[in-house]
């Protein structure tokens, strides 16, 4: 479910306040304790935060530094580190 919000509903995760970005951050980091490869999956969805208005680029990339910082899998981390490092 997370999946279908992060990739098929745009508007409400690139909410202006990083909800959305918080949102998934949050259910990847659950979800990689038990399942690495799905979590790695979902936060494929912050690929294109870079497109993004400078607002909401600032929360996704906090979003994801918070992830590269927190105990994450390698699947997970690997994703979270290109993303950030494709700077």
């Amino acid at each position: 479910m997370i999946g279908s919000f992060a990739n098929g509903n745009p508007t409400g995760f690139n909410r202006k306040d990083g909800a959305g970005y918080e949102l998934l951050a949050d259910c990847a980091l659950r979800i990689d304790k038990f399942n690495p490869n799905m979590a790695a999956r979902l936060l494929g969805a912050f690929e294109s935060w870079r497109i993004l208005e400078p607002g909401r680029q600032a929360r996704a990339k906090a979003s994801l530094e918070g992830l590269a910082n927190a105990e994450l899998s390698n699947d997970s981390y690997e994703i979270v580190s290109k993303t950030l490092g494709d700077e």
